[in-house]
């Protein structure tokens, strides 16, 4: 088994093949895909996940561990994961990685995917909440999709969201501003909700029509970053029905409390990117992607690395 570091992992996954890779897998693969849904193990210091792949037609076999760790002091300290590319003849470890950042850039790139097939052709400002590595990514990779000219970032600390506004504009050479709740949520065209929190983090009575909005933080039952208002004036589109009927309480909370019902889940992302399912109708429409994360994206960045670290996946 060959071991790989993070350096190798970074060096492998440029942002625009990854999103390329992305949809690739959500319109072909997803069919011919095995992904039970995943894993939760709740321990002393965190929360275990568990994410298995198998591509019955690509013969890819790969497996995800992940810890999810509870308070810990900085964001690079908060999730702790693990790839191994698998002999799907024997089951034997072919490649190890670390998956921090694999996580990161997939995660990502599935919410680039879904803003080039539901956010505006006009959009220009894109507004983050979170401070941490999601928050980072998605800035990085979501102007991959869209000319975005103004960014917003919105954490719980101003003084780390000032500081991290400051970083990231040096990082993307562009204007990212530092701004409370109120006004990311406001005045975004694209609006990414990256946090931890488990309640709602602004009031959804305060998206301008047209907005799109992806929501990646949550993956509990019991907890949610966007409100009742926000779910019901969007269009909703998941990564996977069953992931999110499972782990989702940004949705499982309204769908409970009979705020929306099924139905008003319009696609998921496999039919979203085959155009088997259109969400956005007009330019006023608010649009939502809500993605717990799936291992079909684990195993298709795995698989960039795989091929660009010379092993055959």
């Amino acid at each position: 088994m060959k071991n790989l570091t993070e350096s190798d992992v970074k060096a492998a996954l440029h942002p625009e093949r990854v999103i390329v890779a992305i949809e690739d897998a959500f319109r072909d693969r997803y069919p011919t895909t095995l992904m039970p849904v995943r894993t939760q193990m709740k321990l002393a210091d965190g929360i275990f996940l568990v994410m298995p792949c198998y591509d019955r037609e690509g013969r890819g076999l790969g497996i995800k561990m992940v810890m999810v760790v509870n308070n810990a002091a900085a964001s690079v300290e908060k999730l702790h994961a693990t790839y191994l590319v698998l002999d799907p003849s024997t089951g034997h470890p072919k490649l190890s990685m670390p998956a921090a950042y694999l996580t990161d850039i997939r995660t990502a790139a599935a919410s680039a995917v879904a803003t080039k097939f539901l956010a505006r052709e006009d959009v220009r400002v894109l507004g983050v909440f979170g401070t941490g590595r999601q928050a980072r990514a998605h800035l990085q990779v979501l102007r991959r999709v869209r000319n975005f000219q103004h960014f917003l970032v919105s954490g719980v600390d101003p003084g780390q969201s000032k500081e991290f506004a400051q970083e990231m504009a040096r990082e993307l050479s562009a204007p990212v501003e530092s701004v409370y709740s109120r006004a990311c949520a406001s005045e975004s065209d694209v609006l990414c909700t990256c946090t931890t929190s488990p309640s709602p983090l602004f009031d959804g009575n305060l998206l301008r029509a047209g907005t799109h909005l992806n929501c990646i933080g949550s993956f509990q039952p019991h907890t949610r970053e966007i409100d009742d208002a926000t779910v019901q004036r969007s269009r909703i589109v998941v990564d996977t029905l069953e992931g999110v009927l499972a782990e989702a309480g940004d949705l499982l909370i309204p769908l409970k409390n009979g705020i929306i019902t099924r139905n008003q889940i319009l696609a998921d992302l496999h039919q979203l990117v085959s155009q088997k399912k259109m969400v956005r109708t007009n330019p006023t429409d608010i649009t939502l992607f809500k993605s717990v994360g799936c291992a079909l994206e684990d195993l298709a960045a795995a698989e960039l690395v795989a091929a660009a670290t010379a092993v055959n996946p």
